[in-house]
């Protein structure tokens, strides 16, 4: 019981984020740089919560590890475009630097869940 509580957690955080880079890319200058990181930032910000949903569906722990495997990637590459967004002056660290620490702490947590089902 407590295991599905911690998943369906997970499951409304990742759909949050999802929704709050969503809004960050409807935010953006219509510049063709920042289109270009934006829809690279929409791509990697949007796909962890689906790669999420996909590793539940898991046929062993090696196929759920893997999956999970891709949301840390996709968390890495999302960072990444969120630091370029920043640096390249088209959002502020206000809007920016809570979406990474949100990043930060899901990468923290997938880590965590990698870590422990190896064992």
């Amino acid at each position: 019981m407590q295991k599905d509580v911690g998943r369906d957690d997970l499951r409304q955080r990742t759909t949050r984020f999802a929704l709050q880079i969503i809004q960050l890319y409807g935010s953006l200058p219509t510049r063709v740089e920042a289109t270009i990181l934006g829809k690279q930032l929409l791509r990697s910000g949007t796909s962890v919560g689906a790669n999420y949903r996909e590793a539940h569906r898991s046929r062993s722990d090696n196929e759920f590890i893997a999956k999970l495997g891709i949301c840390l990637q996709e968390l890495e590459e999302t960072d990444y475009w969120l630091e370029l967004l920043l640096l390249a002056d088209f959002q502020t660290a206000i809007v920016i630097n809570p979406l990474r620490d949100e990043t930060s702490q899901l990468l923290a947590i997938f880590t965590t869940i990698v870590k422990k089902k190896r064992l």
